[in-house]
């Protein structure tokens, strides 16, 4: 097709920027379309965050909102459910009002109990014991990549490895993911022009999921089995059964965060790793160094960017903000806060006191982050074991996409596998 035939790419809507915000706070930037996504979506945030920057940004972009550009500013937002509400969670509003999945959309105290169930199930005890399980997922499609030499690492693992883990933890077949992999996407970056478009998007991905995992519910209500959604539904709230529609929001969430955090944050790390051999062999040269060093890595390629909702007027950060605003929290901007970390762009295992929010703070911190842990170190130990060494394939070109969760295709690794063991 002549490029010079394709239409114009359409212009975003902006809305008028609120009288009580200065003019001097306000940047154009889309959280679904950053200016320099083509060179990663954590460099593409980073360039939001100059010397200069304010605290608090506003952007008149999908419907307008503040952006936190700070550490210290995301992790008291996240910390003070309070003041900053998790009654909408995502930009823009109109998504944000959609979004029906539990608890993540619930304050203390009706969020404890529901967060009480998900951490009996899902803390690190627990998590310890399939390790074996995970370990033995990652080796069989590590050990099946190996002798080809080359993969798309998105596509061919990143893809698949964490999806089966959470799904045999759930007790669902993995045929399951290609109809569910496309409602994740929507959910976490609603296509439409328009905040109403998005809106009608996400509130169609939160009804594919519903109706998926409705019958799932019904069959194992009152049931005794170990998978993770038995365990969960049937769960005492406040000594009381759970709730149906909760039900739906909560399962539906476990599945959403499945497929698709340590997914794209996989196909990031490897991304680094593939341009710095140097990062790899130091994971090589010391096992307690890999383990240890997964936080910096978690550090350094935050994915997830969500929102909170200003409960009152008040001044935050020598800002005056409204009730009713949203604070967007690109959380990759508190692990790259060079005022916090020196040189945050580069992956450092010799740091110490490492602060980051990409397992968010507070209430609402991560209860999977157990789990993503052990499925990082997991990964990273049997790949390291079988394709020490690997590459990005030259002049490959990713394809990053921003959203409430970053994500990036075509990651094609090329290694020697006439080197493999």
């Amino acid at each position: 097709m002549n490029s010079d035939t394709l239409p114009p790419p359409v212009s975003k809507p902006r809305v008028p920027v609120p009288d009580y915000v200065p003019a001097e706070l306000v940047r154009e930037v889309d959280a679904y379309a950053l200016d320099g996504l083509e060179e990663g979506v954590q460099e593409a945030w980073k360039r939001v965050q100059q010397p200069d920057t304010p605290p608090l940004i506003w952007t008149p972009f999908t419907g307008g909102h503040w952006i936190a550009t700070r550490g210290a500013v995301i992790d008291e937002v996240y910390r003070n459910p309070d003041r900053f509400s998790s009654r909408v969670i995502w930009v823009p509003r109109e998504a944000g009002e959609a979004y029906d999945m539990i608890p993540t959309k619930l304050d203390p105290p009706e969020h404890t109990p529901y967060r009480k169930a998900l951490d009996k199930a899902l803390n690190l005890g627990e998590i310890r014991k399939i390790e074996n399980d995970i370990r033995a997922i990652a080796i069989e499609l590590i050990e099946d990549l190996a002798p080809r030499g080359q993969c798309d690492f998105a596509k061919d693992f990143a893809g698949i490895f964490p999806v089966k883990v959470f799904l045999a933890l759930a007790d669902l077949p993995i045929e399951d993911a290609s109809k569910l992999a496309p409602l994740a996407n929507e959910m976490t970056r609603p296509s439409g022009n328009t905040p109403e478009e998005q809106g009608r998007s996400l509130d169609a991905a939160n009804k594919g999921f519903f109706a998926y995992v409705a019958p799932i519910i019904e069959q194992r209500r009152g049931g005794s089995g170990t998978d993770l959604i038995t365990r969960m539904i049937n769960s005492e709230i406040n000594g009381q059964p759970m709730p149906h529609d909760n039900e739906l929001g909560l399962v539906s969430l476990l599945l959403l965060a499945g497929l698709d955090t340590v997914v794209n944050f996989l196909s990031f790390m490897m991304i680094y790793l593939a341009r710095h051999p140097e990062t790899v062999e130091e994971l090589k040269s010391d096992p307690m160094k890999l383990q240890r060093g997964a936080e910096e890595l978690f550090r350094r390629f935050a994915v997830v960017s969500d929102a909170r909702y200003v409960t009152r007027d008040m001044e935050f950060f020598g800002t005056q903000l409204k009730e009713g605003d949203l604070i967007f929290l690109p959380t990759a901007l508190h692990g790259l806060d060079d005022t916090i970390h020196e040189c945050p762009m580069k992956v450092d295992f010799s740091r110490r006191n490492l602060s980051h929010s990409t397992f968010a703070q507070g209430p609402h911190r991560c209860a999977g982050m157990h789990l993503a842990r052990m499925e990082v170190i997991v990964m990273l130990q049997e790949w390291l074991a079988r394709i020490p060494h690997f590459s990005l394939k030259e002049g490959s070109k990713q394809i990053y996409h921003s959203g409430i969760v970053a994500a990036v295709e075509n990651v094609p690794l090329v290694w020697e596998s006439k080197n493999l063991a």
